[in-house]
């Protein structure tokens, strides 16, 4: 399992699956998904669409992870998961679903028989998690995802994406490798 890190833009990559650090409602929003969602084109919100009239009528839970086709993407997937918001009034942090957001990404995009996948720093943005925080909690929750099914997932290339000096500098402390400006083939 290769892991690397990407400083640039996640819409660009040429992977199998794109992780959406999405709003609940599956409809859009800023930052990530607001990018995700303008660089794949209609058919993304139309996928999403479809998942809000099917098993997911008030959107998704903070944690769990659901794939639709990537539209005008490189990738084949995206895969669209929503971190706690702590920037709601009353929030607390609780990692443990932070983690989820990780590891159930991992979980959707290998039952989709993808072999390389790029994460954001899920919830660091508008939904007021601390970088640092978002990274440790990713290494903790891919490394142990990765020990549990190294043998049995498609997925042998996990790329974390960085678009501010901020997260890259969480990423590269967390995971102890540098950034690159290239994705390795």
């Amino acid at each position: 399992m290769e892991i690397q890190l990407y400083r640039g833009d996640i819409t660009t990559l040429h992977v199998d699956a794109i992780v959406n650090a999405a709003n609940p409602s599956l409809l859009g929003g800023g930052g990530v998904d607001g990018a995700i969602h303008a660089a794949a084109g209609p058919e993304l919100l139309a996928a999403c669409r479809e998942l809000r009239a099917g098993n997911y009528p008030d959107g998704i839970s903070s944690g769990i992870a659901v794939a639709t086709k990537a539209g005008n993407l490189h990738a084949k997937w995206v895969v669209h998961t929503a971190a706690p918001n702590l920037s709601l009034p009353g929030a607390k942090p609780n990692p443990k679903i932070l983690a989820d957001c990780f590891s159930n990404s991992l979980y959707v995009a290998a039952r989709h028989d993808a072999h390389s996948i790029a994460f954001p720093a899920i919830g660091a943005g508008a939904f007021g998690w601390d970088p640092q925080q978002v990274a440790e909690i990713a290494t903790e929750a891919i490394g142990g995802w990765v020990q549990t099914n190294l043998h049995i997932s498609p997925i042998h290339k996990i790329i974390m994406v960085s678009h501010t000096d901020q997260v890259q500098r969480a990423f590269e402390q967390a995971f102890g490798l540098p950034s690159t400006q290239e994705v390795a083939a």
